[in-house]
């Protein structure tokens, strides 16, 4: 049975478009509205309001915490300093991803974990012989994204923690009208935003005085369409759609290692041991045969092809998570995993997989698309990500 977040009581009713979907086990809405765009544009130009409670949440704390998550994750942990967020990925022996997230630095020896999907028993494996303790809090801790740049001075009025000097991937403890709370700096829109993580009794007064605070500010509840648009502007995959991890992969050629999805820079190769240690040494000598990169189609290609069946362009009403073929020539060099209109930069954009040698910046490509019932390929050219990166979101 589909569970309901601690914040349904209050979502449900502004699910005017009805329109729910599946997240770990839990229904999150798509959209409250008939359309998406409002509660998109609310991300880039006031503050939009997402309810994240499904990710999974394990809290990993005693003596050899660190050491543990220093044996199953790329980046180093033991290095990181009591609040700070620190993105890694966590691969199999042969250096495949198996799962990303965050690894948060509460305090000396206690660490919270949250990923996308379930990895409690991977985490009870590597812990034998350590003396560290793993607790799944996911369905105990609710959380919050608050995501745009009036998200700071909405969360402020609510708290007197300064919030101007949590910076970018650090977390805090807080009060907001007298919860405790602990924030963040983080997000999956790649723009100013926070994240708040409360104990799950304490949610619906969480909810209640974001909006009341936000109301002037034009705070708006947002579902997973929103989110999907802005994600791919920012540059951020997606499990289980831009990649498959390790665990779920039916052939080796569905898995991916860290190097292949433009996230090297999570491999600490520096440090003494960690599961796939070897085979990503091996594989940073001789780089990776794929990388992860943006491509930006041509709008005069698109139009043309519209054209010459005597339509307008037709963009996507929302992002597309489909296998997408991208062509150099006759061959195919790849494969388009996201996509779609950004509204903001007004391009048509996409997050693809290509091999090496297509992968620099300004390589002319093309990518599949289908017109009136037909094949065709648009010209695109590949670019870095992310595609929006503005200054608010470090500043």
């Amino acid at each position: 049975m589909l569970k309901t977040t601690p914040f349904h009581a209050r979502t449900a009713p502004l699910c005017l478009s009805h329109a729910w979907r599946r997240w770990a086990g839990y229904v999150v809405a798509s959209s409250y509205e008939l359309s998406h765009e409002r509660e998109y544009h609310a991300i880039r130009s006031s503050a939009a309001l997402f309810d994240v409670s499904p990710l999974y949440k394990y809290l990993v704390w005693g003596k050899d915490a660190a050491r543990l998550l220093d044996r199953v994750m790329t980046r180093h942990i033991a290095r990181s300093a009591v609040g700070q967020v620190l993105y890694t990925t966590w691969c199999d022996a042969a250096g495949k991803v198996l799962d990303d997230g965050t690894i948060a630095r509460l305090e000396e020896e206690t660490f919270r974990v949250t990923s996308a999907d379930a990895n409690l028993r991977w985490l009870e494996d590597n812990a034998v012989g350590h003396e560290a303790a793993i607790d799944d809090v996911s369905e105990s801790v609710a959380a919050l994204a608050l995501q745009g740049p009036a998200s700071r001075e909405i969360l402020q009025t609510l708290t007197d923690t300064n919030l101007s000097d949590l910076k970018y991937f650090r977390i805090t403890a807080a009060k907001l009208r007298g919860s405790s709370v602990t924030i963040s700096r983080t997000g999956y829109t790649g723009d100013l935003g926070y994240e708040i993580w409360i104990d799950v009794e304490h949610a619906l007064a969480l909810w209640d005085a974001l909006i009341e605070a936000g109301t002037p500010y034009g705070i708006t509840p947002a579902g997973m369409l929103a989110l999907d648009v802005a994600r791919i502007e920012a540059g951020l995959m997606l499990s289980d759609v831009d990649y498959i991890p390790a665990r779920k992969a039916l052939s080796e050629s569905q898995k991916s290692s860290p190097f292949e999805l433009d996230l090297g820079w999570t491999v600490n190769l520096e440090k003494e041991r960690f599961v796939g240690k070897n085979a990503l040494a091996q594989e940073a000598r001789r780089g990776p045969q794929w990388q992860f990169v943006g491509l930006d189609l041509e709008w005069d290609a698109l139009e043309r092809l519209y054209a010459e069946v005597g339509l307008a362009p037709r963009l996507p009403t929302a992002a597309w998570r489909a296998s997408v073929p991208v062509y150099a020539g006759r061959d195919q060099v790849g494969y388009a995993t996201s996509g779609g209109w950004s509204p903001l930069l007004k391009r048509y954009i996409a997050l693809a997989h290509v091999r090496s040698r297509w992968a620099a910046p300004g390589t002319r490509v093309e990518m599949e698309i289908t017109v009136e019932h037909r094949r065709q390929r648009a010209a695109a050219h590949i670019v870095k990500k992310p595609f929006f990166n503005p200054e608010r979101k470090r500043a």
